[in-house]
C-alpha cells in the first residue's frame, strides 16, 4: 500500500513532517484572511472610507473576520511555539499530539465554519469569498491535516499520555523560561494548598475571599507584580503576570482577579498619574496597604462609557462633588480607592468630556459595606465570580479631592482608560486559560474515578475525545496570551494580539467547563461538586472586559482601519 494513501495515513498517529507540514499551512490559512480581508473592506467603504455604519450593517462579516483573524494568529503562534519547544529538545508526543489536532482542527473550521458560540457559525462565504477561494486554500498540506491531524487516535493518545504524566503541571511544555515556570510552581502550590480545598465553599456561601488570603498574596507580591521596583513593586514582566493569574484562577477565579484590580490602577496611574500621585499610590497598591476597585459602568451604558453620565463637579476650593450611580462593581465594599470615571464639561455628551479619579473610601464591615459620606451601594447576586462580590453603587455630592484627578487635567478619563484595555484583556486571557484548566483538572479527575458499564469513562471514546480538545484548545489560547503578553512586554501596541487572546480564551474557558460538566453526567448538576462553580465562574469571561461581541467588533475595525 502506497504510504501516502488514506489507509496508511489513518494508522499514522503523528503525522511525518510535523512542524515542515504545519508550517506550509500556515501561508494558505494567511492568504485567506488577507482575501477575506479585503473583500469585507469593500462591502463596508463609503468612498475611500470604512464606515463604522456599514461595518455595523454587516456586523456579523466583521465578527466572522474577528475571529477568522483570531484563528490563523493561534495558528502561528502555535508554529513558533512548536519550533521553539522543538529547538529545546522538549518537543515530545505530547506536544506534536497537541500540535497536531490543533492545526487539524482550527484549518477545518477555517475552511468549514469557525464557531463564534454555540449557535453562530461564520462561514468564509459570509466574509465575502467564493468557492474558489476556499478551494485555493486547501493545498496539500492544509488537505493532509484536515484529513488526518484531529482524527480519534490522535486524540485517544493524547488522553493516554494525559492519565501518564497527570502530576505534570500543564498538559504539555509551555515554552515559557525557567524562571516563568518556577513561578508558575510556586503559584500552583499556593492554589493547591491555600485556594482550591476552600473556593467551592466560599462559593456556595457567598463569601468574600478571606482577608488572610490577600495578606498572604500581598506577601508574594502579587499586588506589585508589574509595578516597577522604583514605586515599591517588583517590577516583573506582563508574562509573569499572565503566569501567577494563570494559576490562581486555576485554583478559584476570584483569587486570580485580586490582582487585576491593582493591576488596573497601576496601570492608570503609571499612564497618566502625575509624579506625585505615582510617589503616593504606587506603593501603597504594591504592599496591598490600599485595595483598589475600577468604578466605570453605568446601570444604562453598558460597554457604552463614552455615553455615562455621572457628574463630577468643581468646587471653589478645588475639589470635586460627584453625583450618579455605578453599577457591576467588583470588589467595591472592602476597598480603599477607587478609580472613578465621571463626567466633568456638562457640555459633552460623549468620551471627551470625562476625566478620571482616584476616588478615597472608607472600606466598609459586613454590617455596614459602604460607611463613606455621599455614597450608597448594594450587592448584585451573581450565578458566579462570587469571591470580591458585586455592587451596585450610588454617589450623592460625593467628595473627592482636587489633587485627586488623575493627572491634574480635565477631558483625559476615557484616554487614560484605554490604556489600560490591553492590560486589563492579557489578564482577563490568563484567567480564563486558569479557569479551563481547572474545568480539565475536574472532568479528567471524574472520567478516571467515575465507573460506567464495568469500566473508567475515559475509556469511552467520546469522553476521552472532551478531554484530548480541551486540552489542545487550553495550549492555544496560552500560547496567544503568552504572545499579547510578550508584545506588551517589549511596548509594541497589541491591543489586537490581546483582544484575539481575551476573545478565544473566553470561548475556550466556558467549552471547557460545558464539556466537563458533561462529563459528570447528573453530578455536574449538583451543587457540591465543583465543576457546578466552574461552569458558573466560567461563564464570566465572556462578558467583563468586553463582551464577546465588543471584543470582535473592535478587532475587526482595527483590521479593517
Amino acid at each position: 500500500m502506497p504510504k501516502d494513501s488514506p489507509s496508511a495515513m489513518n494508522d499514522t498517529v503523528i503525522l511525518p513532517d510535523l512542524l515542515d507540514l504545519t508550517g506550509a499551512a500556515i501561508a494558505p490559512a494567511e492568504a485567506v484572511l488577507a482575501k477575506a480581508t479585503e473583500a469585507l473592506r469593500v462591502l463596508v467603504s463609503d468612498g475611500d472610507r470604512v464606515s463604522a455604519t456599514l461595518i455595523e450593517a454587516h456586523q456579523g462579516a466583521a465578527h466572522g473576520l474577528a475571529w477568522l483573524a483570531t484563528y490563523v494568529e493561534s495558528l502561528r503562534q502555535m508554529q513558533k511555539w512548536a519550533e521553539r519547544v522543538s529547538a529545546e529538545g522538549k518537543f515530545g508526543e505530547v506536544e506534536q499530539l497537541i500540535h497536531q489536532i490543533a492545526f487539524g482542527e482550527y484549518l477545518w473550521q477555517i475552511a468549514g465554519g469557525i464557531q463564534m458560540n454555540q449557535t453562530e457559525v461564520v462561514r468564509l462565504q459570509d466574509i465575502g469569498l467564493a468557492r474558489a477561494d476556499i478551494e485555493a486554500m486547501i493545498t496539500d498540506p492544509v488537505a493532509t491535516l484536515c484529513d488526518h491531524g484531529n482524527s480519534q487516535a490522535a486524540r485517544l493518545r493524547l488522553v493516554a499520555l494525559m492519565q501518564e504524566r497527570a502530576a505534570e503541571i500543564t498538559v504539555g511544555t509551555t515554552g515559557l523560561d525557567d524562571e516563568l515556570e518556577m513561578i508558575r510552581k510556586q503559584f500552583r502550590r499556593y492554589a493547591l494548598e491555600k485556594v482550591d480545598p476552600f473556593a467551592h465553599d466560599w462559593h456556595l456561601k457567598d463569601e468574600l475571599i478571606p482577608m488572610e488570603v490577600i495578606e498572604e498574596l500581598a506577601e508574594m507580591g502579587v499586588f506589585g507584580l508589574t509595578i516597577p521596583e522604583e514605586f515599591g513593586g517588583l517590577g516583573l514582566s506582563k508574562a509573569s503576570m499572565v503566569v501567577v493569574s494563570e494559576e490562581l484562577s486555576r485554583g478559584y477565579i476570584g483569587v486570580g482577579s485580586l490582582g487585576t484590580r491593582s493591576e488596573i490602577a497601576a496601570e492608570l496611574i503609571l499612564a497618566g498619574g502625575t509624579d506625585e500621585q505615582k510617589e503616593h499610590w504606587l506603593p501603597k497598591i504594591a504592599s496591598a496597604e490600599i485595595l483598589p476597585t475600577a468604578v466605570f459602568t453605568e446601570p444604562n451604558t453598558g460597554s457604552d462609557l463614552g455615553a455615562l453620565r455621572t457628574r463630577a463637579i468643581k468646587d471653589e476650593t478645588g475639589d470635586y462633588h460627584i453625583t450618579g450611580n455605578k453599577t457591576w462593581i467588583t470588589h467595591a465594599a472592602r476597598t480603599h480607592v477607587m478609580t472613578l470615571l465621571a463626567r466633568t464639561d456638562p457640555e459633552t455628551s460623549d468620551h471627551r468630556g470625562l476625566s478620571m479619579f482616584l476616588a478615597e473610601k472608607t472600606p466598609g464591615t459586613d454590617e455596614n459595606p459602604f460607611p463613606t459620606e455621599g455614597m450608597t451601594g448594594g450587592e448584585i447576586e451573581v450565578l458566579g465570580y462570587r469571591g470580591m462580590k458585586e455592587y451596585e453603587l450610588g454617589f450623592d455630592n460625593f467628595h473627592v479631592k482636587g489633587e485627586n484627578l488623575l493627572g491634574g487635567v480635565e477631558g483625559q478619563g476615557f484616554k487614560q482608560l484605554m490604556k489600560t484595555f490591553e492590560a486589563a484583556r492579557i489578564q482577563t486571557a490568563a484567567r480564563a486559560v486558569g479557569v479551563a484548566q481547572a474545568a480539565l483538572d475536574q472532568g479528567m479527575q471524574y472520567a478516571q474515578d467515575r465507573k460506567q458499564f464495568g469500566k473508567s469513562l475515559i475509556e469511552f471514546p467520546r469522553v476521552a475525545s472532551k478531554l484530548a480538545m480541551m486540552a489542545v484548545e487550553i495550549m492555544v489560547a496560552r500560547q496567544l496570551t503568552y504572545f499579547s503578553a510578550w508584545e506588551k512586554d517589549n511596548d509594541r501596541r497589541c491591543d489586537l494580539e490581546a483582544g484575539m487572546a481575551k476573545l478565544l480564551g473566553a470561548r475556550v474557558a466556558w467549552a471547557a467547563a460545558d464539556n466537563a460538566l458533561q462529563i459528570h453526567g447528573g453530578n455536574g448538576f449538583a451543587l457540591e461538586y465543583k465543576i457546578s462553580r466552574i461552569l458558573c465562574d466560567a461563564r464570566i469571561l465572556n462578558i467583563f472586559e468586553g463582551a464577546a461581541e465588543i471584543q470582535a467588533q473592535v478587532i475587526a475595525r482595527r483590521l479593517l482601519g
